[in-house]
């Protein structure tokens, strides 16, 4: 997004990428549906970025849900709004818009450099790039580094950045997990894994008192993991879980197995006698909870709490789960941490690095999954390339 501001304004633009193609982790976003943005309205859009909304609210308000959508148009490609408002290229993909992209950046004049990884700087501040044919340097007017977190790292964000602009003086925050699973208390059984794992956990509420007493709770789909819980929910609420974690070493969830349920009527529908039935059987026909929703239960309750109607009434509505750990962060979607906003100027330049600035991902904020990452990031790209052309001018 910086080269196209630079390039439509005239400005030679050079984009070197340590990967053999460019925009791999785009595409891998694009796996299972390219959610390029979401059609909320701007106040719960903006409130998605947390902590650091006011800081990237500047940026949506330049380039913005609508404006990316018309960017998109643009290129050739078409949008939709999907019924959880998520917008989506009509096909779905992120490959044809990457190729349109490629090309008009081409005609434009930008130069594409593959299979160069940057090394940082050399003694005379030149950039050094690893490349097939050796090493080089080459010392431009301006710098954009759009250098992603340390997610997967086999996609080329390795955060290798880091100690690079920490010997610079940049005050960057440590690189951690954002919309990532979680490992649960002791894992699960044999049972639960090889029958249950990769499986979705339908309709249900998730619930938690963080580590600075607010109270958490949202409903969605979750889904166990060989080791724990990851899905949609869990995303959406991985910040405050991690840093409980962090703070506390550990955390009991509640889950909901019947969000749209009253207490009252999982407490009458559990009562009533079965006969014969087994338990199993019982909950099946009585409150539609069978499968993977029955097996946690079996899993996480002690036997004579199955055995007692109020205290297996009062488990389906607030069931226990003990969380340990976030998954390592080359699992995580993305990453929270990087690049300090208080290191830059409003227009993204490094304060310590005059002429260097910064965009995407590597900068300190998190979002949850929904389109609000690729928003942001777009968006930083066009602040970044905006300022590099004031920085020119000067």
């Amino acid at each position: 997004m910086a080269a196209e501001v630079l390039s439509q304004a005239g400005i030679q633009v050079d984009i070197y990428d340590a990967m053999p193609s460019l925009g791999r982790k785009f595409l891998l976003a694009g796996v299972g549906g390219m959610n390029i943005t979401h059609s909320e309205a701007s106040a719960p859009f903006l409130a998605r970025y947390g902590n650091r909304a006011a800081d990237i609210q500047p940026w949506l308000e330049a380039f913005g849900p609508d404006n990316l959508r018309q960017w998109v148009h643009g290129l050739g490609i078409d949008t939709f709004v999907g019924s959880s408002g998520k917008v989506f290229p009509t096909d779905m993909k992120a490959a044809p818009l990457l190729r349109a992209w490629l090309h008009r950046l081409r005609q434009a004049g930008v130069q594409l450099h593959v299979r160069h990884r940057w090394l940082g700087w050399n003694a005379d501040n030149a950039l050094r790039f690893a490349t097939p044919a050796g090493e080089i340097a080459i010392k431009p007017d301006a710098t954009v580094l759009a250098l992603g977190g340390a997610s997967w790292s086999k996609m080329g964000s390795d955060g290798a950045w880091v100690p690079w602009l920490t010997e610079r003086h940049i005050n960057i925050a440590p690189l951690q997990p954002a919309n990532c699973g979680f490992d649960v208390a002791d894992g699960w059984s044999d049972y639960l894994k090889d029958k249950f794992a990769g499986q979705p956990l339908k309709s249900v509420a998730l619930s938690f008192t963080d580590h600075t007493g607010q109270r958490h709770s949202r409903k969605g789909e979750l889904m166990l993991s060989n080791t724990g819980i990851e899905g949609n929910l869990v995303y959406a609420l991985s910040s405050a879980l991690r840093d409980t974690l962090a703070a506390q070493g550990g955390i009991t969830v509640q889950l909901d197995l019947l969000p749209d349920w009253p207490s009252e009527r999982v407490e009458k529908e559990i009562a009533h006698p079965r006969g014969s039935r087994s338990l199993s059987s019982h909950l099946a026909s009585r409150l539609g909870l069978k499968g993977i929703k029955t097996a946690l239960l079996h899993e996480l309750l002690p036997a004579e709490t199955l055995h007692q109607p109020a205290q297996l009434a009062h488990a389906v509505k607030s069931l226990p789960l003990t969380l340990t750990a976030p998954r390592p962060i080359d699992e995580a979607i993305s990453t929270a941490g990087g690049v300090r906003f208080e290191a830059l100027t409003d227009g993204l330049m490094l304060q310590n690095l005059p002429g260097v600035f910064c965009a995407g991902e590597m900068l300190d904020w998190e979002a949850p999954t929904g389109g609000y990452l690729l928003t942001a990031c777009f968006a930083s790209g066009r602040v970044a390339g905006h300022s590099v052309l004031n920085y020119l001018a000067k």
